[in-house]
């Protein structure tokens, strides 16, 4: 089995802060990199334990987040920004099995998620599809769920969970934080959270092995509509795609037909 684990930094135990924590200026973020790292490795560590040997771990934090040198051995790393064109860096990731999150938040407006956004935590107030709010977990499992990948696993904050939950049921999620607010947060110690990851990777294999977890996938054609905290982001999206409408002062609506398109605006 090969097994492909888009990263972020907002779901980590221990991470509460966004300028201290996640923006790369912050003063704890190289300490918030190694205890990503510390999750990403738990997981790795289960996968090997149940025979998985090839694993992918893609650096989905926008400024980038995992400490390579702390790498599980095992383990391979695609990051640098920006990513490679869609048609190269697909041609890698649709080899693999099944794929995973590690260190995933709730989507923006998530009255009790910590570091809740979608993409831009300083300029999207929400990300629409078809009339339904998404955030990035949706983003990951709709784009992967293109090439008949499901997502298994998932690791974050309790709302975190339960977004992932309730979008892809019968999904393993490992709850590393018990978010208070926005901004504030219970954090598990961090070698427990890597022992309840390590073990909840397991158990997402082996029940997808038992009885395989379907890909996410919605039908189209497909309506995004984002909407922004102020008019020059607005303004911006309009520039960069000519086919969008502008409906409002701060929302901007696109249609298109193929799902890996329309996730990643």
């Amino acid at each position: 089995m090969k097994a492909y684990i888009c990263t972020d930094l907002e779901g980590v135990a221990g991470v509460v802060s966004f300028e201290d924590q996640t923006y790369p200026d912050g003063k704890y973020y190289e300490n918030a990199k190694k205890l990503l790292t510390g999750e990403i490795n738990a997981a790795v560590e289960g996968l090997v334990e149940v025979g998985v040997n090839d694993i992918l771990i893609l650096d989905g934090h926008g400024s980038g987040a995992v400490s390579y040198e702390e790498l599980h051995p095992e383990a391979k790393l695609y990051h640098g920004r920006p990513l490679a064109p869609r048609e190269v860096f697909d041609e890698f990731i649709r080899e693999y099995d099944v794929c995973m999150m590690v260190g995933q938040h709730a989507m923006a407006g998530t009255v009790r998620g910590n570091l809740n956004h979608t993409q831009n935590s300083r300029g999207i107030e929400y990300y629409k599809l078809n009339g339904k709010l998404i955030g990035e977990i949706a983003q990951f499992a709709l784009y992967q769920g293109a090439f008949g990948q499901p997502v298994i696993f998932l690791s974050g904050d309790d709302a975190g969970c339960r977004e992932a939950e309730e979008l892809i049921p019968g999904i393993t999620t490992a709850c590393v934080k018990y978010s208070l607010s926005r901004l504030s947060a219970i954090s598990i110690a961090h070698e427990k959270v890597r022992e309840i990851i390590r073990n909840k990777v397991k158990e997402a294999v082996r029940k997808h092995e038992s009885d395989p977890l379907s890909p996410l996938v919605w039908e189209g054609p497909f309506v995004l509509e984002k909407r922004y905290f102020h008019t020059h982001l607005a303004d911006g999206f309009i520039s960069a795609h000519p086919d969008a409408e502008r409906v409002g002062e701060l929302t901007v609506r696109v249609r298109l037909d193929d799902i890996r398109d329309i996730v990643c605006l």
